[in-house]
């Protein structure tokens, strides 16, 4: 709301308790509506003219409830919810730790592993005995933390985050909002977030157990930057606002918006008539004046709560499949594929436990068909192989007909490389999850696009069986190569998507800040490159595959080298180590169109045909590959001469390096020149 010559209060107080009550009452009486009320009690002090929100029927049988106009359908691919529009005291709201641009700042609840990152809780629906005695599921979340100081780590680091995954946002959006207002509604929705332990306060008085949030699945940046501006944070808002900012002489804090919110908007408004009075627009409260209240829509119904948190991150979905921010590519990947399995879920094709495994909301543990139990290498691929499996189904399989409609993909026989990607990027950035660091998903690419066309066959052989044979049965090797090593070996940084392994383009060191640096082993090669050399030299690869897989059981501990004869050495393994023992192959291209399965017999020879039908595939795979690459080129180029800049870098390349790139780039354009006429005689008959 903004402030007017005539309005010297734009910071609002709660509405009368009587007239919350009455909002709380007609929300609940509202059909759809599901909400607990307690999570309704808690936002009501918060609610700008709670009545105008209700229609009041002249019957006397009847009760009130919400306007139909202010309700909000939320439709998405994972299911439906119910929203209402309200306007609402700017300092509401809190930054979710479960928003998606910054989940792999969290040790997921699928990592199986004790990694360094701080856990990101697992979140379940908010469930309830009814009088009945019968539990029932409300539309609302829980999650659990061990102390209050978790919960507050948890939002604080949230929002942290979040101040540096705001893509490439061409403004700044804090002054944004001070100069218009925030012109696009936020949402929220309820979650309790319920303490292991309890605290004591200052005073030594006990602190609550739980506390209703209301974070934002729509519009985190808003609502932290909305926060900052009118001086508080998103932890102070859920856990408690300090006396010290309501102008008290006292450490302790006020939990009950009822008791600080009209004592923190009257000092913001005697404020704010201060700067006015002063002419001082740099004043805290007249720049934020103009976000004192704001539009939101609050998720308070839906007719299958079990699934609300995949319905809710649905609804925000598309600015990470189609950013308008240039979100990272993992955490798009991620959210791409949770679109898919929550397509799977609203049709009942998954389960809601098997599908908040795979979307990577519940532990691995959790799951009565799981691998229970078993070794961190063992859970952490069969989630990996369940996961493939899903994003491509086979030709009869109804998934199909799903996945086409969630990533509007064209038929199956015409699914070209950059289709497949796509879901080759959601498969390997939702199995990082289960991984203490996530990598590039993009080294997922060497798969075939006949995976998607075909479907993927795997064996249902166990993991220690494949690695156990996996030196003299070729079958068990040539799967254990095409769908683990390379998520284990960019898990354990021995390879890289498309810059290739190693020393491709840095060193060894972490540290290391030059670019030419000696150390790196200038070896440009990709990820089929990586596999086809580790194909040529089946012992040394089939021991660092059983090495690999025995660090993740070992506390994911650092890999060590492997001899000539499989034998382990006693030195770690590193990406120099990996490029010099399994050297680049000469004339190493994309695995076959189609991916060689278990238990089959030898294909017959290729006829002519046949061989027509796959040139005809590998020319558009090679054309689309050629074309992503030159588009890539300009992005990484920019991105060098950034990092380098930031890094104190003056010379991103040295001069022959840079001269020796320029010569490449020429070199190619006379036969690209000639590519087209060559191509167009293909569509004349030949004399």
């Amino acid at each position: 709301m903004e402030a007017t010559e005539d309005n010297d209060t734009p910071f609002p107080t709660p509405a009368p308790a009587d007239w919350q009550k009455r909002w709380v009452d007609g929300v609940l009486a509202t059909d759809g509506v599901n909400v607990p009320r307690a999570a309704l009690e808690q936002i009501a002090p918060f609610i700008v003219q709670p009545k105008a929100l209700l229609y009041s029927p002249r019957a006397h049988d009847k009760v009130e409830r919400l306007r139909d106009d202010a309700l909000v359908p939320v439709r998405t691919d994972a299911g439906t919810a119910l929203a209402v529009s309200v306007k609402l005291a700017g300092y509401a709201g809190a930054t979710w730790w479960h928003n998606e641009r910054i989940s792999t700042a969290f040790r997921s609840p699928v990592d199986p592993s004790d990694g360094p990152k701080p856990n990101l809780p697992a979140v379940r629906p908010w469930t309830a005995v009814t009088t009945d005695g019968q539990e029932r599921t409300y539309s609302a979340l829980r999650s659990e933390f061990r102390t209050l100081n978790d919960l507050l780590t948890t939002i604080e680091r949230s929002g942290n985050e979040l101040a540096g995954r705001d893509g490439h946002r061409p403004y700044d959006l804090r002054e944004d909002l001070v100069l218009n207002g925030q012109m696009e509604p936020c949402m929220y929705i309820a979650q309790q977030l319920v303490l292991d332990e309890a605290s004591i306060d200052a005073s030594g008085d006990q602190r609550p157990s739980s506390y209703w949030a209301w974070p934002a699945v729509r519009g985190n940046n808003r609502t932290k930057a909305r926060q900052e501006l009118l001086g508080l944070s998103s932890a102070e808002i859920v856990t408690g606002v300090p006396m010290a900012k309501l102008g008290m002489d006292s450490v302790d804090v006020s939990t009950n918006p009822a008791y600080w919110l009209p004592k923190y908007s009257s000092k913001l408004n005697d404020e704010y008539k201060k700067a006015r009075e002063t002419d001082n627009h740099d004043a805290p409260a007249y720049r934020s004046r103009k976000v004192a209240v704001v539009t939101a829509h609050l998720v308070i119904g839906s007719p299958t709560p079990e699934r609300l948190y995949r319905i809710v991150q649905s609804s925000n979905r598309r600015d990470h499949v189609h950013p308008p921010l240039e979100f990272k590519p993992n955490d798009r990947s991620r959210s791409l594929g949770r679109s898919i399995l929550g397509a799977y879920s609203a049709n009942g094709i998954l389960s809601e436990d098997v599908a908040d495994v795979l979307a990577g909301t519940q532990p691995i543990g959790r799951l009565a068909s799981g691998p229970g139990d078993a070794p961190v290498s063992v859970q952490r691929d069969w989630r990996s192989m369940r996961l493939l499996r899903e994003f491509f189904p086979a030709e009869e399989d109804i998934r199909r007909q799903l996945i086409r409609a969630a990533l509007s993909e064209p038929a199956p026989s015409t699914l070209a490389r950059p289709h497949v990607n796509r879901r080759l990027r959601a498969w390997s950035a939702l199995t990082s999850e289960s991984y203490p660091e996530p990598w590039n998903p993009r080294v997922a690419d060497a798969l075939p696009v006949a995976l998607a066309k075909e479907g993927v066959v795997l064996s249902e052989r166990s993991l220690q069986d494949l690695l156990t044979t996996a030196d003299t049965d070729a079958d068990a090797f040539e799967e254990l190569l095409l769908y683990r090593a390379p998520h284990w070996l960019a898990a354990f940084d021995l390879i890289d998507a498309d810059r290739g392994s190693v020393g491709a383009q840095r060193g060894d060191s972490d540290t290391d800040q030059t670019v030419d640096s000696e150390e790196s082993l200038r070896i440009r090669r990709g990820v089929n490159n990586a596999i086809a050399a580790m194909r040529a030299n089946q012992v040394r690869a089939v021991g660092l595959l059983r090495e690999l897989a025995a660090a993740m059981d070992e506390s994911d501990r650092q890999p060590m080298q492997i001899g000539e004869s499989g034998e382990l050495l006693d030195k770690p393994a590193s990406r120099s180590w990996f490029n010099k023992t399994f050297p680049k192959v000469a004339g190493a291209t994309r695995v076959s169109s189609s991916p060689p399965q278990p238990n089959t017999a030898a294909a017959p020879p290729e006829t002519d045909t046949e061989a027509v039908k796959r040139l005809r595939r590998e020319l558009a795979d090679v054309l689309t590959t050629l074309e992503e690459g030159v588009k890539l080129l300009p992005t990484i180029a920019s991105q060098m001469r950034a990092h380098a800049r930031a890094a104190n870098i003056a010379q991103p390349l040295s001069d022959s390096r840079a001269q020796n790139s320029a010569l490449q780039v020429t070199a190619l354009l006379r036969p690209l020149r000639e590519l087209p006429e060559v191509l167009l005689g293909l569509g004349h008959p030949e004399a």
